[in-house]
């Protein structure tokens, strides 16, 4: 699948500036603050869209985190493997089909498309692989089949379910324990009240031919991939086991992450991610933002309505990515405010230390991604009306392209 153009990225380094510091991240699994520091090359995997709705903040909110992620390795000289899936078959789209009266392969790729236009006007640096599930099939049933030759696949009816403990470490990624996943379950796509299962928790790895719904011939028999066995299959096949960090936003802990990471890890008896990174919720107003509550934020409506990208990334950069947080409307006229005393400070003369600037900013990011420390730092440097480093302006704008991925 076609991802979206890349933004360029100013190197720091051959400005002169030096590289970063080591990045640390939460890691979920670890519920601690560690650095993710490979030697030379950074494996990243973050779950992408199901294609039935436009981007909204909360999407927005997620692709940003691991944008930022990516320019402090790129900043520190790593090189970066980043993997992002597209669930181009499932049934909430199959639905919003149905409901919509259009071709759901159609509305996949029309929301896919939408989708990489507002990740080119937000300068988020794209995934080298950018997969669908559909032309990830064959990885789905090749993963499958070692899972059934680790004794961790059942049959219920024609479909296929994994077995969950058969990963002696299942509930490790998320730290729940069995009553708050049983609670979660039935919430996020799963189906614990199947009659037929082992175990309530097991979950779906193939679903047989269902009538009226799309479906592939397989030496699996004929069906489509679960949800969480996707994922899973794409990651090894692209970034291999032990990948440094998997991402997504909060609500994928559990089930997603912990049933992707217990299937890889049954089938390869090696760890599938080293750290866990998930990005908070993104509500409007005091409720959830929803497609049903009709309250969805999203990008190409702020774009198509005349704000300025950057405000919009300034604006998700105002909260910190692991805080759950809401949307206001005033949040853009904040944002578009902040961006234009930013674009007259760097068109000065001359201004205070850039290289401070350059440090700040780093340390900010490499703590755990603190971007609104990192915001505080060129506000300050902004207002502050000192004239010492004549190169100050054009560092300054180089490096908050480089680390904040906005352009000045």
């Amino acid at each position: 699948m076609r991802s979206w153009s890349s933004p360029v990225v100013p190197s720091l380094d051959e400005l002169g500036l030096g590289s970063g510091p080591a990045v640390a991240v939460h890691d979920t699994s670890s519920r601690t603050v560690a650095a993710v520091d490979p030697a030379t090359h950074a494996r990243l995997y973050v779950c992408g869209i199901t294609p039935y709705d436009a981007t909204h903040m909360g999407h927005a909110a997620t692709y940003l985190t691991f944008d930022l992620l990516q320019r402090s390795w790129r900043d520190r000289g790593l090189d970066v493997t980043y993997t992002q899936n597209v669930t181009d078959v499932d049934d909430p789209l199959l639905e919003r089909a149905t409901a919509l009266g259009i071709d759901w392969v159609k509305l996949a790729e029309s929301e896919t498309q939408l989708f990489r236009e507002d990740m080119t006007a937000l300068r988020i640096i794209p995934p080298a692989h950018y997969v669908g599930a559909v032309e990830s099939i064959e990885l789905v049933v090749d993963l499958v089949e070692r899972l059934r030759d680790a004794g961790a696949v059942y049959e219920v009816d024609d479909d296929l379910y994994f077995d969950v403990h058969a990963d002696p470490g299942f509930g490790l990624v998320s730290g729940f324990d069995e009553e708050t996943m049983l609670r979660i379950f039935p919430q996020r796509g799963g189906d614990p009240d199947r009659a037929g299962k082992k175990h309530p928790l097991d979950c779906l790895l193939w679903q047989a031919e269902r009538p009226g719904e799309p479906a592939w011939d397989t030496r699996l028999g004929r069906g489509r991939p679960g949800w969480h066995i996707e994922c899973a299959a794409i990651a090894l096949d692209h970034l291999g086991t032990a990948f440094d960090v998997q991402g997504g936003g909060s609500d994928l802990v559990f089930p997603h992450h912990e049933m992707s990471a217990s299937e890889a890890t049954v089938a390869t008896h090696e760890p599938f991610a080293g750290a866990y990174v998930h990005a908070g919720m993104v509500g409007y107003e005091g409720e959830k933002m929803s497609k049903s509550k009709g309250n969805l934020v999203l990008v190409s409506k702020l774009r198509s309505a005349g704000h300025d990208p950057m405000a919009v990334r300034l604006a998700l950069l105002a909260h910190h990515y692991r805080s759950d947080w809401e949307w206001f409307a005033e949040e853009i006229d904040v944002a578009e405010a902040r961006l234009a005393r930013w674009r007259e400070a760097v068109t000065r003369e001359s201004g205070p230390s850039g290289q401070d600037l350059v440090d700040r900013i780093r340390a900010a990011l490499t703590n755990d991604l603190d971007a609104p420390a990192a915001l505080a730092a060129v506000d300050a440097w902004a207002a502050d009306d000192a004239a010492d480093d004549a190169a100050a302006p054009a560092t300054a704008r180089a490096a908050i392209d480089a680390l904040l991925g906005v352009a000045l």
